[in-house]
């Protein structure tokens, strides 16, 4: 049976100053329908580049992603993004921000009623139905998210892209976030791929881990497969062996790997200069990609529309 969602033999270049820089090589992914899929890895392995090509903002150097049988080739609200940043728009209340994205996938399919009533059920799904007619600079930092949320679901999407989004929180609220994100995944089925650097985060929240090597010519390292009964509990799993187990295996992957990034040695002919270039030029290059999603969110939800 083919999977849902398939990166095949991913790879990606980089112009720089020295040649081409290869930011991920021959990426390799088969992801199920309502999977809860976490990548991590240390900076510079290209999480953040995986996401990108998966959303259609950069375009494959070979290989390609399919999604439910048709190639990924540019951005479309069958990808929804959730960013670190909330990127809201701050003039907006609550409720007009997710009416934004909702106007922009269904104004064609949905009347002037059902956008409203779909507008409150999926605020009321990240629990911020009180809250809907509040502005960002009224809102805390978990608050905004959810609502960042309650807009990327509103769009029905197929696929959830997350961004590190609960790592500009702090630890009680992103503990919140993540117990409602478990709750929001078992009620609608996501299919999620997030992106975190923090290894209890990937083990209580995934079906999956996916393990990334260090760049240049980043790779799948290793795939962990987490069998943990849902629904989860963050307080009963710390007394349960086989979580332990999962983190240490993980915390292993990636000590393994920071005291030996074999790959750092051989970008362009093995020059520690060339190397540290293409890394730094790989970084910026996210960090643009990153802003400019963040600045033209509502536009990229709706790139099909």
């Amino acid at each position: 049976m083919d999977s849902y969602l398939e990166l095949s033999h991913v790879t990606i270049d980089f112009p720089t100053p020295n040649g081409p820089f290869r930011a991920l090589d021959k990426v390799k992914l088969s992801i199920e329908k309502g999977e809860f899929i976490s990548l991590i890895g240390h900076s510079g392995c290209g999480k953040s580049t995986v996401l990108n090509i998966i959303a259609g903002l950069h375009q494959a150097t070979e290989g390609g992603v399919i999604l439910n049988g048709k190639e990924v080739s540019e951005p479309g609200p069958d990808r929804a993004v959730v960013f670190q940043n909330h990127s809201l728009l701050p003039w907006m209340t609550a409720y007009e921000n997710v009416e934004l994205a909702v106007k922009q996938v269904f104004k064609n399919q949905k009347s002037k009623e059902e956008m409203k009533e779909w507008i409150e059920h999926n605020l009321e799904l990240v629990h911020m139905s009180h809250a809907m007619d509040k502005r960002p600079d009224e809102l805390s930092g978990g608050m905004k998210q959810r609502v960042g949320i309650a807009r990327a679901l509103s769009m029905e999407p197929k696929v959830m892209l997350m961004d590190e989004p609960f790592g500009a929180l702090d630890a009680l609220t992103r503990a919140h976030m993540q117990d409602s994100l478990m709750e929001i995944q078992a009620e609608l089925n996501n299919t999620v791929i997030m992106i975190t650097h923090d290894v209890d985060e990937a083990v209580l929240l995934s079906d999956r881990i996916v393990m990334m090597t260090n760049g240049p010519a980043a790779t799948v390292g290793e795939i962990l497969k987490v069998d943990l009964e849902r629904p989860r509990d963050r307080l009963a799993l710390a007394e349960v062996p086989e979580y332990n187990h999962y983190r240490a295996e993980v915390v292993r992957f990636l000590h393994e790997r920071y005291k030996n990034p074999e790959a750092e040695e051989e970008a362009d002919s093995g020059s520690d200069v060339d190397a540290e270039t293409a890394m730094a030029s790989e970084e910026k290059a996210e960090v643009q990609d990153k802003q400019k999603k963040e600045d033209d969110a509502p536009v990229l939800y709706a790139v099909n529309d």
